[in-house]
């Protein structure tokens, strides 16, 4: 039975749309412009404009849509000039955002966290003009995040840099120095690693491809949509290397391929080509390009070298061009075979899919590894990030040997007879 599609009136001006996850589904709503994924309540929202409806139903076609009651807001509110209404300026405020976050080159996902902070601002002052708005109410938002949200110092960072995104570099309004803002404070914090016995027993319990992706963070210290985002050209089978392009802070990167991924990556990308070779039959088979590399290179698309290493099971349609295309596996899936994993494996810590990342680098440290070899293969731009492993390790001044080791102290109860 094919999955139920729910839309329904939500907050102001926004409309629910609840689905049974699926990649092809996330996928879909990432299409529609201003949508936003609500984590509490797990479901995500669209603008309330006229043809919305009717556009998730065509997005979702073949799944049967249920559409709630048409939202009731009370005595219609008169139009208001777009000058005059920050309300009705935000859309063409947030389409000149994603054009100056394009422009600068930054990653997709900077792009979505800034323009859900510079809506989630712009809903706070709703009905004031964004020009007018300045660093008072700009201090008192970020505040807000650490008195009342409780949000971590690095998404109040994030917020705060959404913000001064928006008026320095798109509205060219000079901010100061945010004076009164009510900082989080950043706590010191260890990452999680697990033994390389931890290690074994959680991939052992994964096969498929998820397998394969686990094995390559933990053999190679790939960050999860690394490895999602790996193409074929991008393996290195003879230089035993990977090539991470566009890494974290868009930068490239060699690390090591293991050796004993060699031969299930290669019958892996074998599978891989004849599912390519049967999209080029079908007329299909494209992958997308980065930046404007499709202009330059018509044909690039569809070549071999250009496939995702690890392509999703359904093609998706752009919404600029209307061209077909094979995304990547979506890092979910990955994610919640990691997780059932750890469950079967009865692993006592709190690990996720990065945690391998950080037992990559932690036993390149215990088999004598230097600080400098780890830093480039992780991609760090200083190298006192990569020294926190060392802390993991207990090394130097906390290498000691407790007292009660050396009087031979155990838990075990053994009462002496005197």
């Amino acid at each position: 039975m094919t999955a139920l599609v729910k839309v329904r009136p939500g907050a102001t001006g926004r409309l629910i749309v609840e689905f049974p996850y699926s990649p092809e589904g996330v996928e879909k709503i990432r299409s529609v412009p201003g949508r936003r994924w609500h984590a509490e309540e797990k479901h995500w929202t669209v603008p309330l404009a006229e043809g919305m409806a009717e556009r998730i139903a065509a997005l979702f076609e073949g799944a049967p849509v249920e559409t709630g009651p048409a939202p009731t807001a009370g005595p219609p509110i008169p139009p208001v000039p777009p000058t005059e209404a920050q309300g009705s300026s935000a859309p063409i405020l947030l389409d000149r955002v994603r054009r100056a976050v394009r422009v600068r080159n930054y990653s997709p996902r900077t792009a979505e966290a800034y323009g859900a902070w510079i809506s989630r601002f712009l809903d706070r002052h709703r009905g004031a003009r964004v020009e007018d708005l300045g660093e008072a109410e700009i201090t008192e938002f970020l505040s807000s995040l650490a008195n009342v949200s409780g949000v971590s110092a690095s998404t109040q960072n994030q917020a705060m840099h959404a913000l001064l995104f928006l008026y320095r570099d798109v509205l060219g309004k000079d901010i100061a120095q945010l004076e009164g803002v009510i900082r989080v404070k950043r706590p010191v914090r260890l990452p999680v690693v697990l033994s390389r016995e931890e290690v074994r027993a959680v991939i052992n319990r994964m096969d498929g491809t998820p397998r394969l992706m686990a094995m390559l963070l933990y053999g190679s210290g790939l960050r999860v949509l690394e490895c999602c985002r790996l193409r074929v050209k991008d393996i290195d089978f003879h230089q035993n290397q990977i090539v991470v392009r566009a890494g974290k802070g868009d930068k490239d990167r060699y690390t090591t391929l293991p050796t004993g991924l060699r031969g299930p990556l290669e019958r892996h990308l074998a599978e891989v080509r004849k599912q390519h070779e049967e999209d080029l039959r079908q007329g299909l088979g494209r992958a997308p390009l980065p930046n404007a590399l499709e202009r330059k290179y018509p044909n690039a698309p569809k070549e071999w070298c250009w496939q995702w290493a690890y392509p999703a099971t359904s093609h998706y349609t752009d919404a600029e061009t209307g061209k077909q295309h094979r995304h990547h596996l979506h890092e979910s899936v990955l994610q919640k075979a990691f997780r059932a994993a750890c469950l079967r494996a009865r692993i006592s810590k709190p690990a996720s899919c990065h945690t391998l990342r950080h037992s990559f680098a932690t036993h390149l440290l215990e088999d004598g590894y230097d600080i400098r070899t780890i830093q480039e293969l992780l991609g760090h731009s200083d190298v006192s990030t990569t020294m926190i492993y060392t802390h993991v390790l207990n090394r130097g001044g906390r290498g000691i040997q407790s007292p009660s080791d050396r009087i031979g102290l155990t838990g075990d109860s053994t009462p002496e007879t005197s």
